[in-house]
């Protein structure tokens, strides 16, 4: 059997449950717009109540209640955590769920070099991504045309939102993977992609409460706020390319340990 194809039929089923909950999420949100659009003033009013501190931590500074484009930057907050999570599963998992199960003979009997199987098993998982970022675009188009009442919005923004997903996706999915490999054995996936994307979510929200760039940097949600990319239809490239060099260090890492790795087999 091809590998591309096995490595694909083994995180199909999950990836059509992501893509469905991340797209009914996206409409759940979108939905109750029309009612918070109509009491912009009491929400504007509500968020002044708030801490500054609490407002930076959950992306709610500086937010534009007033257009569905400004909420749906608050919403996209969530689709990050989201995609994180998809992703790092699929990099935790691309490895370790052969030494877990013991079922690395199946592979590494075949005919083909480590470098091929890693590939195959890498545009698998990339795949599977790219149907659940696609499910994204397609909904956010769609509900945001739906619930904006007809008002206009700019597509510049939207279009930089959405293309980030792609390197935020990336990254979680190359770190994950990289950080599976320099460990031992990976017992479970879940409590290892739930800490990373949540742990770098609160490492982005306490640098902002405690005002320290440091702690900022170091965590992606920083590199694609959307808040900034929708005020300024830009990236912030000096922390963008943060992400970038990342993703590449963590692949080409990655290839590297897999052809030096002592894997596991049911012998």
């Amino acid at each position: 059997m091809n590998i591309f194809v096995h490595e694909f039929k083994m995180i199909f089923r999950s990836v059509i449950i992501w893509s469905l909950s991340i797209g009914l999420a996206i409409f759940f949100f979108l939905s109750i717009y029309p009612s918070i659009g109509a009491d912009v003033d009491l929400i504007n009013e509500m968020m002044q109540s708030f801490p500054e501190e609490f407002l930076i931590a959950f992306g709610m500074a500086d937010m534009d209640w007033s257009s569905i484009l400004g909420f749906y930057g608050f919403v996209f907050a969530f689709i990050q955590i989201c995609l994180a999570i998809q992703a790092s599963n699929y990099g935790f998992s691309l490895v370790s769920v052969e030494e877990r199960d013991l079922t690395a003979d199946f592979l590494l009997a075949k005919p083909v070099s480590r470098l091929k199987i890693m590939s195959n098993k890498l545009f698998a998982a990339v795949t599977g991504l790219t149907i659940t970022n696609a499910v994204v675009w397609i909904s956010s188009f769609v509900f945001l045309r739906v619930f904006s009442d007809g008002v206009p919005y700019e597509t510049k923004p939207l279009l930089l939102l959405m293309l980030s997903n792609g390197v935020l996706q990336l990254l979680f999915f190359s770190v994950g993977m990289a950080i599976s490999l320099l460990m031992k054995r990976v017992r479970s996936v879940t409590p290892l992609s739930m800490g990373l994307a949540f742990g770098l979510y609160l490492l982005n929200a306490f640098g902002g409460m405690i005002g320290e760039d440091t702690l900022e940097i170091l965590s992606p949600y920083n590199h694609f706020e959307p808040n900034f990319i929708l005020k300024h239809a830009a990236y912030d490239l000096p922390v963008a390319w943060i992400s970038v060099a990342a993703i590449v260090i963590a692949i080409a890492g990655s290839y590297v340990l897999y052809a030096r790795r002592n894997i596991r087999s049911a012998v």
